[in-house]
């Protein structure tokens, strides 16, 4: 997602570089109120996705498991395995493995997001019998996010030869505009994940992992996270996301800045991507990704293209200027080229790690905006359409084909 729709005609995700959880008291929890989040599931779109894919029975069956909890740790465990399965078996349908569980297409992210929701609106009304307080529910709720979004499964092989790569991406959003939404980064994670590429230098693995489009995640570090043991050890990593219409862009530079929108909480942030040791915070980075070999090849039916514009302050100025040809000295930044809203912050946040860890000169990484997912002409209703099938599945494979084009071309300069 970039700026937003209305603003910069773009939808794009990201993610930053940060800061730890603010602590909870603990205090004796009763069964919390439903999130935003979670009151978008009683709709009908969110109902039907769930049931055409037979993912209508996973928080039902998640509350049994929790019932049958009788400690604190037995609620934990059983957490992180129904945290886990779910991931796993999204990963499994979207690769044509076990029962499709409905006719909704395999490809499709959306069982996931929803099916996961169910579980947090469960286990957040949840009153176990031996009583858990605020604190404890929140780090079950936290095991629960990690779990299911694949943040603790990225696993590589040991194998000398075969290179690893990490790809993220993100839930739907913009969901009271359209609650039918899917986001094709999120199908390209479930897609991809564990699969291995063949380059000319020799296969590469292909690890996944998924974000929320929430600013509160963000500013409590989920993305450093995820991402900071896997780093220091793979090949290459891109977080992707939803962009503009019609057309893949390698966004050259990322801002240290939030524009304001709001995410799928309804809640907005107008200030400085809050990162841990702000004093050091600089306000651009940028990508390492081999956006001219990226552009240059044939990867897929839609134009890929480099990136390079942001909107800054430049130094010693008050108004903020779009630069196409990317930043000038001093400035402040207004938006990366992925704009100012959760993908350009994860793209700034992972490229900032990637710097902070001492990794910039040696590994490849950025962020790919993928074309918005569009439903097929006259469709304002249906939850999906053969048009929209086509479009979600090329965009995952010419991901898969961008990804290929960057690692191979990366392992050309090297050679």
């Amino acid at each position: 997602m970039r700026s937003v729709y209305a603003r910069i005609g773009v939808l794009g995700l990201a993610l930053l570089a940060g800061l730890t959880a603010a602590p909870v008291t603990a205090t004796a929890a009763t069964g919390a109120a439903p999130t935003v989040e979670e009151r978008r599931l009683d709709a009908a779109a969110p109902q039907e996705i769930l049931r055409r894919s037979g993912f209508d029975g996973v928080a039902p069956e998640f509350a049994r498991a929790l019932d049958h909890a009788h400690s604190y740790a037995q609620a934990r465990r059983a957490v992180v395995r129904e945290g886990g399965e779910l991931w796993r078996r999204a990963v499994d349908r979207a690769q044509g493995r076990g029962p499709a569980g409905g006719d909704l297409s395999r490809d499709d992210d959306r069982p996931l997001y929803w099916a996961r929701l169910g579980m947090t609106r469960e286990l957040r009304a949840w009153e176990p019998g031996f009583g858990i307080d605020d604190e404890q529910r929140a780090r079950l709720l936290d095991e629960l996010e990690r779990t299911s979004r694949g943040q603790t499964a990225i696993r590589y092989p040991h194998r000398k030869g075969v290179k690893r790569i990490l790809v993220t991406g993100f839930d739907p959003f913009t969901l009271d505009r359209d609650i039918r939404i899917s986001n094709p980064s999120g199908a390209v994670a479930l897609a991809l994940d564990g699969t291995v590429i063949e380059t000319a230098d020799g296969p590469a693995r292909i690890e996944t992992a998924m974000f929320p489009v929430r600013w509160r995640d963000f500013t409590e570090g989920t993305v450093e996270r995820a991402l900071r043991p896997h780093l220091p050890r793979v090949d290459l990593f891109t977080t992707v996301s939803q962009g503009r219409v019609g057309r893949f862009d390698v966004e050259r530079t990322n801002g240290a800045w939030r524009g304001g929108f709001g995410d799928n909480e309804n809640i907005g942030r107008t200030e400085t991507v809050p990162v841990s040791d702000p004093a050091s915070q600089p306000q651009w980075t940028a990508t390492t990704l081999p956006y001219a070999a990226i552009v240059a090849s044939e990867t897929g039916r839609f134009p890929v293209y480099d990136n390079t514009g942001v909107t800054e302050i430049p130094a010693g100025g008050t108004e903020a200027v779009v630069r196409p040809q990317g930043p000038t000295p001093g400035s402040t930044a207004r938006a990366g080229g992925g704009g100012d809203y959760l993908s350009n912050e994860i793209a700034y946040r992972a490229t900032l790690l990637r710097d902070r860890l001492g990794l910039r000169g040696s590994l490849p990484g950025g962020h790919v905006h993928t074309p918005v997912l569009q439903f097929g002409a006259g469709n304002t209703t249906e939850v999906t359409d053969p048009e929209f099938v086509r479009n979600r599945l090329d965009i995952i494979a010419q991901t898969r084909a961008i990804v290929t084009v960057a690692v191979s071309a990366t392992e050309r300069t090297r050679g």
